[in-house]
């Protein structure tokens, strides 16, 4: 069975502010579950915002350089592929504006907001060892509204949803851009198939 891995690559931020403090809030379909969905954050509980400085030029290369063309990005996810050959996923990308915010206290936060739409966390699934909050399927539209609760500073959201159909035969990787919804950043992303 072929597995589907989403990888970030480029991250820029579009705004002449040259200091952040910023991470992902990911939400995708729950693997073996078609009423759930998964959430959880880039980078992950324990670890430390993506920070950028003066010097980043407002840019995240999250794809180093290379001269034999075999990198990798940032793994967001990995599965196998759906039986439909289609995946939804979507990205919200926040500010910290405060330097002590725990990245955990985030899932915590959505956890309490969704009350009984919230069923606890798992690890060791798409992919990774990241702690990912189970949600209901339907609770996905109130995720936006529970963030802006959140003191940090909403950058936009991104549908990164892909149907895996012939655009992808014969190749292993496309690479997606765009916009986030506020136009304050812009991200590079790539869907590889794995046989």
């Amino acid at each position: 069975m072929a597995t589907v891995k989403l990888e970030f690559e480029r991250l820029e931020i579009l705004l002449k502010k040259r200091r952040w403090k910023l991470y992902f809030v990911i939400v995708a379909e729950h693997p073996f579950d078609n009423d759930k969905m998964l959430l959880t954050t880039v980078p992950t509980a324990g670890q430390r915002y993506f920070m950028l400085k003066k010097h980043s030029e407002n840019v995240v290369e999250f794809e180093p350089e290379s001269s034999d063309g075999g990198v990798e990005g940032l793994t967001i996810l990995e599965r196998e592929m759906p039986a439909d050959r289609s995946l939804q996923v979507r990205a919200f990308l926040k500010h910290s504006r405060k330097s002590t915010r725990q990245i955990g206290n985030v899932l915590k936060d959505v956890e309490s907001g969704l009350g009984g739409q919230a069923f606890g966390i798992v690890s060791n699934i798409l992919g990774s060892t990241s702690p990912w909050l189970v949600i209901a399927k339907t609770a996905v539209s109130l995720v936006g509204g529970i963030l802006k609760t959140i003191k940090d500073r909403d950058m936009g959201y991104l549908n990164m949803d892909e149907d895996f159909e012939e655009e992808f035969e014969g190749k292993k990787e496309l690479d997606r851009t765009n916009k986030t919804s506020t136009g304050e950043a812009k991200l590079r992303w790539s869907w590889k198939i794995k046989d």
